[in-house]
C-alpha cells in the first residue's frame, strides 16, 4: 500500500512470524488508511497464547518510523478500571492524569487525529467482584465507547475471545481472529491467596518482605485476597494487606486504587484519603520503591501521622522527599522574602498575604499594619489589600512588595511608612502602566522575583519582552530585552556567586529561555514543550544554579543550569506556584495546599 511517498509494506517492518504476516499487513493497512472513511476500530481476537499481544507489540515497534502510523498512546488494560485507564491515557496524550469525564472533554477538543492501542481489554477491571469496576464492560461503556464516538480517534484493541466492542456501531469494525493458541502460563493466575503469600520472603521477625516478593505475587495477591475463603473471610485478608505499609509501597497501585475506592472496606487511619491524593501518580509505572514511598509519604504529610512516620525513612532515601505540608492553605503566589531568614510570602486566592517559615511551614510572628484587617488564622499575621487578588508577588522586604493583580495591573504594597520603598515600587508600576496605555504589547503578563545580593523584580509583557528592576535601589528604567516572540507567561531570576544575573522566562509557545542580563539571550530555548508553563523558581545552590519549571500537564522539571541536565519530579498535582531556596528546599503551591520538598543536591544530578 502506498501512502504519499511512503510505501507501507510489511517487509520494511520488524520481523513477524510467517503465520502472522497476513494479520500484520491488515493491521498496517488499517492504520495507514487515516482519511476518515475506513473502519474506526480494529479488533484483535484470539485465544490465550495465539499471539494477539505480540501482534500489537510488533505494530508498535514499527509504527514510530512512519508518520501515518504514529501511535499516540498504548494503554495495557489488564487490571485497569475506567478511572485508572483514563489517568494513563491522559498522561500519554499530554494532558496529565484526568478523570474519565475530563479526559473525554479534552480528547474532544484535541485537533490531532489520534491512534491508540489497547492490549488486554478482556482482562480489564479490578476491585471487589460485585462492583461494576471489576468488569471490563464498565470500562467499555464509560470510556472506550464514548472515545470511539469521536470521529478523530481510532483504536486497535485486543479483546481475547470476548465479545467486547463487537457491536460497536459508530463505524465499521475490522476484526482479525488469530484462533487457538498454546499455553501462555496464564494458569498461574489461579494461585490462591495462601499460595501467593507463601511465596513472599520473610524478614528476620517473620513479617512479609514485600520488597523481595515476585512480581506475579505483587500484581495478583490483592485480587486473590478479595476472593479468599480463609478464616475471617475477605475482610481479614484485605485488611491485613491494607494495614501493611510495605505492601502499600510495593503492591499493585492499580489494584490498591480499585480496592480503596470501595467505601465498604475498612482502612487504617486516613489511608483512603492519602491514597486518593497519590493514586494518579502512583499508577504511573513508578518501579523504584523509594520513589513510591516518597510519593505516598508526600500525600500522607499533614494527613496521616502514623503512615507519615513509617514511610519517612524509606522516603528520605530518595533524591526528594516531603518536609511539611499545609493542606488547607491554598496559594496563588509564592516568593522568598529578602532580608527575612527563612521567610516565605504567600498569597491565597482571596488576596490575603501571609508570611511563613520556609523550613517548617509555621506562621512567622509580627505586627500587622494598623490599616489592614485581622487575619482569619490567629497564628498567621496577614495583610489583605482591598480589591487586590495577586497572582504573582515580588517582595522588596518584609514590609513592601510589588503585586501583579489578576486584572494584569502592577500594584505597590507598602505596609509601613517607608517613603523610599513606596517611591521605588510606585515608579515600577507607573512605568509599566504608562507603557501599556501606549501599546497593547506592553501589557504586563508575568511578574517574578529573585536575587540574594539585592532583590529584583522581573516583569514580562505581552510582546515577549522581559524587564529587570532592582528593588534595592532606585531605577528610572529597567534593563529590558525582547526574549520571546509570544507573550511571557512566567519569569524569575537568580544572581550567581561569580556576579552573573540569570533571568529565566517562559513564553506562551511553550519555550523557556535564559537571558544573562549583561549579554544577549541564548539563541535557543533551554526547554521547549507543547504545554504551558505554570510557574518558575530559581536559586543558586551548592550544586550551582537550579531552575524549577512547572508545566500544565503536571510535570515538574529541575534543570541544572550550567550542565543542562534535567530531572523530573513526579508531583501529585499541577503546580500553581513555586519557590526554591539555596539549600534545595522547593516549596510548591498546588490546588490542595502548600507543600515543601527537600532536594538532595548531592545526588540530584547523578542520573
Amino acid at each position: 500500500m502506498t501512502v504519499g511517498a511512503v510505501t507501507l509494506d510489511i517487509s520494511s517492518w520488524p520481523p513477524l512470524d510467517e503465520e502472522k504476516r497476513a494479520f500484520g499487513q491488515r493491521l498496517l493497512d488499517w492504520a495507514a488508511d487515516d482519511d476518515g472513511v475506513g473502519p474506526q476500530l480494529f479488533l484483535v481476537r484470539g485465544a490465550e497464547g495465539s499471539g494477539k499481544s505480540h501482534l500489537l507489540a510488533w505494530f508498535l515497534a514499527g509504527a514510530a518510523g512512519h508518520p501515518r502510523t504514529t501511535v499516540h498512546a498504548t494503554v495495557p488494560a489488564a487490571g485497569l478500571t475506567a478511572e485508572t485507564f483514563a489517568w494513563s491515557l491522559g498522561r500519554q496524550l499530554g494532558y496529565g492524569p484526568l478523570s474519565p469525564a475530563r479526559l473525554l472533554d479534552r480528547v474532544s477538543q484535541d485537533e490531532r487525529p489520534l491512534l491508540i492501542l489497547v492490549p488486554d481489554l478482556h482482562r480489564a477491571g479490578a476491585g471487589p467482584a460485585d462492583l461494576p469496576s471489576a468488569a471490563p464492560e464498565t470500562l467499555v461503556a464509560e470510556l472506550l465507547e464514548p472515545l470511539l464516538a469521536l470521529p478523530h480517534l481510532r483504536a486497535a484493541v485486543e479483546v481475547g475471545t470476548s465479545g467486547l466492542l463487537a457491536a460497536h456501531g459508530a463505524k465499521a469494525v475490522e476484526i482479525v481472529d488469530l484462533g487457538e493458541g498454546g499455553d501462555d502460563g496464564s494458569g498461574n493466575a489461579q494461585a490462591s491467596y495462601a499460595q501467593l503469600v507463601a511465596a513472599v520472603p520473610r524478614t528476620a521477625d517473620g513479617r512479609p518482605d514485600w520488597s523481595q516478593a515476585p512480581d506475579l505475587v505483587l500484581r495478583r495477591v490483592l485480587d486473590a485476597a478479595l476472593g479468599t475463603d480463609d478464616p475471617g473471610g475477605q475482610g481479614a485478608a484485605v485488611r491485613g494487606l491494607l494495614a501493611d505499609p510495605g505492601f502499600l509501597v510495593h503492591g499493585s497501585a492499580t489494584a490498591l486504587t480499585a480496592v480503596l475506592t470501595d467505601e465498604r472496606i475498612p482502612v487504617p487511619g486516613r489511608l483512603r484519603e492519602v491514597w486518593r491524593r497519590a493514586a494518579p501518580e502512583l499508577t504511573a509505572y513508578h518501579t523504584d520503591s523509594a520513589e513510591r514511598a516518597a510519593l505516598l509519604h508526600a500525600a500522607a504529610v499533614d494527613t496521616d501521622p502514623d503512615l507519615t512516620e513509617y514511610l519517612r525513612p524509606l522516603a528520605h532515601q530518595h533524591w526528594w522527599s516531603a518536609v511539611w505540608a499545609r493542606r488547607a492553605l491554598r496559594v496563588s503566589a509564592l516568593a522568598l522574602v529578602p532580608g527575612v531568614e527563612r521567610g516565605l510570602l504567600a498569597s491565597d486566592p482571596t488576596g490575603r498575604l501571609r508570611t511563613y517559615d520556609v523550613g517548617s511551614g509555621a506562621a512567622l510572628g509580627g505586627t500587622e499594619s494598623p490599616s489592614v484587617g485581622a487575619s482569619d488564622e490567629a497564628a498567621a499575621p496577614s495583610v489583605h489589600p482591598a480589591f487586590v487578588r495577586p497572582r504573582s508577588v515580588a517582595p522588596r522586604d518584609a514590609r513592601s512588595a510589588l503585586l501583579l493583580d489578576r486584572s494584569d495591573a502592577l500594584l505597590p504594597l507598602v505596609t509601613e511608612d517607608d517613603p523610599t520603598a513606596a517611591f521605588a515600587l510606585e515608579r515600577i508600576a507607573e512605568h509599566h502602566g504608562s507603557a501599556a496605555l501606549a501599546g497593547e504589547e506592553s501589557l504586563v503578563t508575568a511578574l517574578g522575583s529573585g536575587g540574594t545580593r539585592s532583590p529584583y523584580a522581573v516583569v514580562g509583557d505581552r510582546g515577549g519582552t522581559v524587564h529587570v528592576w532592582s528593588l534595592g535601589e532606585y531605577q528610572d528604567v529597567p534593563r529590558s530585552c525582547r526574549v520571546h516572540e509570544q507573550p511571557v507567561t512566567a519569569v524569575t531570576c537568580v544572581d550567581t556567586a561569580d556576579g552573573l544575573t540569570l533571568t529565566f522566562s517562559a513564553g506562551a509557545d511553550g519555550t523557556v529561555r535564559l537571558w544573562e542580563t549583561s549579554a544577549e539571550p541564548m539563541p535557543v530555548p533551554v526547554q521547549q514543550r507543547r504545554y504551558r508553563t505554570t510557574a518558575l523558581a530559581a536559586a543558586d545552590t551548592s550544586a550551582g544554579p537550579v531552575l524549577a519549571v512547572a508545566w500544565s500537564d503536571g510535570e515538574l522539571h529541575l534543570w541544572h543550569v550550567f550542565s543542562g541536565r534535567v530531572r523530573v519530579l513526579p508531583w501529585l498535582q499541577v503546580c500553581d506556584a513555586l519557590a526554591l531556596t539555596s539549600e534545595g528546599l522547593l516549596v510548591i503551591g498546588d490546588p490542595e495546599g502548600l507543600n515543601a520538598v527537600r532536594l538532595r543536591l548531592d545526588v540530584l544530578w547523578e542520573q
